[in-house]
């Protein structure tokens, strides 16, 4: 084992980190292909409106009469829906690029302001995202790439949120009580037995993993389950090894002008962009939302709630399967946020939640979002450029 363990391959692939601009653009290949397979997005605030509206059928609530809930379908189980069984899958990506590199350990929350932080941020997140019917992974991510003008308005709202986020948390009620600990050298080195346990946990995890997907081969009604949960535990081997959080992508850019993830980001949409008009053009079909007060005011919420909770969907995700307990609060929160938008969505009025489908189309279609693409990356490198005053 201790050869395995000091091997090149093992310290390469497995145990460390990636390059999250290279691991960006590789997960942006793969939810293209996610869309040629599924015909669909990859995404995760949906299955957790799902799972919302499950925890409160368990409480006896009837939902027959919510709209939000019956656009959202509930019909079936996380093990027989597309999404939830992505999910699952991005579970055992994450937590098995986790284990390989030794990084799963219990971490409590720091203080009461964390806490609250978590919780009102991840409401605050879910609600948004679901008032705009998409997070910044359906919205954003692979939603730039679908020629449809709402993902575009999306993100400038979110990219307000998120700015008007980093203001607030940068007051002194918000800073970290950092304390400092003088150690030794020694504490420092690496513990080789909690290392191996982990490569163990890993290894087990692994054939665990190699037995759901033969189940799901064998027993799933359809095999596109079996495909789905190998696309998520993929899709969470990489935002884990990559260390792939939008929140963390647009704060570093507007406190700190760190710019090459952002543009390695929209770089590896762009490119993207020219698979998925194929695919356009081949029958495909991608999702196409209103252009409405609504989704402008819950792309603002939602990039305010990122910030403010410390991650987002990506980013909490694989935060809290290495351990972190303040993100299991942030994903407590999304799903109460899912939950306060789908029982409250019939009574927002109807003016501010209609609005305008536009989708781009045509021959100028590739030429307007390969534009607005190359345009961002500028203003990214620019404003990265611009001195402080």
């Amino acid at each position: 084992m201790d050869k395995l363990l000091n091997s090149t391959f093992y310290k390469k692939y497995l145990s460390s980190f990636y390059n999250n601009s290279a691991a960006v653009m590789i997960l942006s290949l793969f939810c293209v292909l996610y869309f040629a397979i599924f015909g669909g997005v990859f995404a995760v605030t949906g299955e957790f409106t799902r799972i919302g509206g499950e925890i409160l059928e368990l409480f006896g609530m009837d939902l027959s009469s919510y709209s939000y809930y019956q656009k959202q379908n509930l019909n079936g189980t996380i093990l027989t829906r597309v999404d939830g069984v992505m999910i699952i899958g991005m579970c055992f990506g994450c937590l098995m690029a986790a284990a390989f590199s030794n990084k799963i350990a219990f971490r409590k929350i720091a203080s009461k302001t964390r806490f609250f932080q978590a919780l009102i941020g991840g409401i605050l997140a879910g609600f948004g995202a679901r008032l705009a019917w998409g997070c910044n992974l359906a919205n954003f991510f692979t939603g730039l790439p679908y020629f449809s003008l709402h993902t575009w308005v999306f993100a400038i709202f979110m990219c307000l949120g998120v700015y008007a986020a980093i203001l607030l948390v940068k007051l002194p009620i918000f800073a970290p009580k950092a304390k400092m600990i003088k150690v030794s050298s020694a504490s420092l080195k690496i513990d080789e037995n909690r290392q191996k346990k982990s490569f163990i946990f890993a290894c087990i995890l692994s054939f665990i993993f190699a037995l759901v997907f033969i189940l799901f081969l064998i027993f799933a009604v359809k095999v596109n389950l079996a495909i789905a949960l190998l696309f998520g535990a993929i899709f969470g081997w990489l935002i884990q090894k990559g260390q792939i959080c939008f929140t963390s992508c647009f704060r570093d850019l507007f406190l700190f002008k760190r710019a090459n993830f952002a543009i390695a980001l929209f770089f590896s949409m762009f490119i993207a962009s020219f698979f998925v008009y194929a695919l356009l053009n081949n029958g495909l079909n991608a999702k196409v939302l209103e252009i409405s007060i609504g989704l402008c005011v819950g792309a603002f919420l939602f990039g305010f709630g990122i910030v403010f909770a410390g991650g987002c969907e990506c980013g909490f995700f694989y935060r809290m399967l290495e351990g972190q307990s303040h993100f299991f609060v942030v994903g407590v929160g999304n799903i109460l946020g899912t939950m306060l938008i789908a029982l409250n969505y019939d009574k927002l009025p109807k003016w501010f939640l209609n609005g305008e489908k536009i989708k781009l189309s045509g021959a100028s279609s590739l030429l307007i979002e390969s534009a607005l693409f190359l345009i961002s990356i500028c203003l990214i490198y620019l404003y990265s450029r611009r001195k402080n005053v």
